[in-house]
């Protein structure tokens, strides 16, 4: 800002310097004509003229040593400009160096667990005892973990500089990630962690889907490396619900969760931001810390999802993103679909900001014969109920705006709320005891975790239905 400001300085200095130029030659002119006209002597226009030209040196002398000065400013400035260029041009090349450096490690690393992974794989072929062949098992896959350590580290760098395009080939999720989760397995066992992993599946299904299972299991691997990381004690979950088949399309909803140390909700706000600033924050008691999250936000929102999480401070973390992956080869036909349970009209009202987990709760609603109605908010829906009428209200928890516990006080104060007494039914990923808790003194009705467990729903349904069902 300071080189405009000199700029307009020095514009006003010109103006100011021509007129005072004109006024002096005006003086000059007036003093000739009261000279010619004999009103003044020649003694008198000497004095005039004398003290008129010492009041002009000190007025030029003045202005050329603002003029001088700002010269030099200007000098330093362009200087200032040029180092500031050298230095941008060397930040550059340490850039392209670091790039360098951690791709050529990566190759030096990889080579030698290769080697590694290799011999293992011969020496499992070879007669060994069971004890032998348990600690191969865990050489392997340790040899498993520090490689995909290694990729994680390039990958992420990759993805950081914009360098990713997606790859999409038919893939069998469950037989992947399989072999990804058995890996983080043995390494959550090492730290005294419990560890299990499940997908909700139709095992009589006919085609394949079409995805990127690299850059899934990349997001996989930043995500489970930090529960593991930021989990002292409890317990590691995974769910790869692969139920919801849409049209062309099938919903794929990835699930984390651990009982780790959590977040507080300031931390939550700018994680996908600046996953740095929390590894800073909690580095003292954990080595590394948020590796790969802003990189992970990164890729699902690539392959048209969107990373979200749900977290309590001291008590654990669920992250979770869904994608609508494409269909390919040998569809099956849907010819076993089930009978509505609910058999006359039924309108609900969701709540629910995320796009992807509203398209997976109106397949599963209208597959009970309801009617869907979505709000993005806690705000929406309280304007919403009090226009319209409906049945069942499916209240997500943490929502923008409004959050799922202020929007169910704000329902429930209203005078419709008084006459019908509408069912109110929490939905969260975060099913910690201090949600249920909060969920019930805030006047919900019931819970229902997600991932959204259809047996559960028909309950609820059954449940709270005023109307026939089957």
């Amino acid at each position: 800002m300071r080189f405009p400001l000199q700029f307009l300085k020095s514009i006003k200095t010109k103006k100011i310097l021509s007129i005072i130029i004109f006024v002096s030659i005006a003086v000059v002119l007036l003093l000739v004509y009261f000279f010619l006209e004999q009103r003044i002597s020649n003694n008198m226009l000497v004095l005039f003229l004398f003290g008129f030209a010492i009041a002009q040196i000190f007025v030029l002398q003045y202005f050329f040593k603002n003029q001088l000065r700002n010269e030099i400013r200007l000098a330093n400035l362009n200087t200032r400009i040029k180092e500031l260029q050298s230095s941008l041009d060397e930040a550059n090349k340490l850039v392209d160096f670091k790039s360098v450096y951690i791709a050529n490690m990566s190759y030096e690393i990889r080579t030698p667990l290769s080697t590694v992974l290799g011999m293992l794989n011969m020496l499992k072929g070879t007669h060994l005892d069971a004890d032998q062949k348990a600690q191969v098992e865990i050489a392997e896959y340790s040899s498993k973990h520090l490689l995909q350590l290694v990729n994680m580290v390039t990958d992420n760098e990759a993805v950081d500089k914009g360098d990713v395009k997606l790859n999409l080939l038919a893939l069998d999720l469950k037989t992947d990630l399989s072999h990804l989760f058995k890996v983080f397995e043995y390494q959550a066992w090492e730290k005294g962690l419990q560890f299990d992993y499940k997908f909700l599946i139709d095992e009589k299904r006919k085609f394949s889907l079409l995805g990127d299972s690299l850059r899934i299991q990349q997001v996989l691997i930043n995500l489970i490396n930090n529960a593991i990381k930021f989990t002292n004690s409890g317990k590691i979950s995974i769910i790869v619900d692969q139920t919801i088949s849409i049209e062309d399309g099938q919903i794929v909803t990835f699930y984390i969760k651990d009982t780790g140390i959590g977040l507080r909700p300031e931390e939550v706000k700018q994680i996908f931001n600046d996953s740095k600033a929390f590894s800073i924050s909690q580095g003292r008691d954990y080595r590394g810390g948020g590796i790969g999250l802003a990189i992970s936000h990164q890729l699902v929102k690539l392959m048209g999802g969107e990373l979200k999480l749900e977290s309590k401070e001291n008590e654990g973390t669920t992250f979770y993103f869904s994608l609508q992956l494409k269909k390919t080869l040998g569809i099956k036909k849907e010819e076993d679909i089930q009978e509505p349970i609910l058999l006359e009209k039924f309108n609900v009202l969701v709540a629910e900001d995320n796009r992807m987990n509203q398209k997976v709760i109106k397949f599963l609603l209208e597959q009970q014969g309801a009617d869907c109605t979505f709000v993005k908010n806690g705000l929406e829906a309280v304007e919403l109920y009090k226009i319209l009428n409906f049945d069942m209200i499916f209240m997500d928890i943490y929502m923008p705006d409004m959050d799922g516990y202020e929007a169910t006080k704000a329902i429930k104060e209203t005078e419709k709320y008084s006459r019908y007494n509408t069912p109110i039914i929490a939905v969260s990923a975060s099913a910690f005891e201090a949600d249920i808790a909060n969920a019930k003194l805030a006047g919900i009705d019931d819970f229902l975790a997600k991932p959204l467990e259809v047996s559960k729903l028909k309950e609820l349904l059954i449940k709270y239905s005023k109307k026939n069902v089957s």
